[in-house]
């Protein structure tokens, strides 16, 4: 599993002072996407609908409505 490309815009063209520890999305070799975040599972794990749950493994996190904004131009339709 490798990263190809971003999805969106970087933390720089967003706004980021540094240009780097901002949140991000990633398409991945295996057609997953991974994504970096603020990590929010304490905060929010009580709060997943009856119908969704989380497992031991994965972790809930947080991007900006801005950062999935900025993506949807390359996120495919299918």
């Amino acid at each position: 599993m490798a990263i190809v490309r971003r999805i969106g815009d970087s933390p720089l063209t967003r706004g980021s002072m540094s240009g780097q520890s901002c949140p991000d999305i990633f398409e991945l070799s295996d057609g997953n996407y991974a994504v970096i975040g603020t990590e929010a599972t304490a905060e929010l794990e009580a709060e997943l609908p009856s119908d969704a749950s989380k497992a031991d493994y994965e972790r809930i996190v947080v991007i900006s409505r801005e950062t999935l904004i900025r993506a949807r131009k390359d996120i495919p339709l299918s």
